[in-house]
């Protein structure tokens, strides 16, 4: 599962901005913590917007989340003091998607 954090509005991007959007995938086949998968500023931010509505991605504004993950490498496990924001969005997201929502816990993979 995939979802996308940025720190524009939910709409299709056009013209130079500042943009800053940063991809979280969650496999709890994989890891029980969620990691960003994607990281982009200004035309790179634009792309993996431009790829998520194109692909029916969630997006979500919300800009503190956004430069706090825009400090994590891609394939890092998101840092403890955004854990509890980016856990609502997943349990969001699941629910959305009637899927049960999985335990979303730091345990072994710290």
């Amino acid at each position: 599962m995939a979802n996308i954090m940025s720190t524009h509005d939910q709409k299709p991007l056009t013209g130079p901005t500042n943009a800053i959007a940063i991809a979280i995938n969650y496999d709890d086949s994989c890891s029980n913590v969620p990691k960003v998968s994607a990281t982009g500023k200004g035309a790179v931010a634009e792309q993996i917007l431009q790829l998520a509505f194109d692909h029916g991605v969630k997006v979500r504004e919300d800009s503190d989340l956004a430069q706090i993950l825009s400090e994590i490498e891609v394939d890092c496990p998101i840092p403890l003091e955004a854990f509890t924001a980016v856990s609502e969005i997943l349990s969001y997201l699941y629910r959305s998607q009637n899927k049960v929502v999985p335990d979303l816990s730091f345990a072994d993979d710290e």
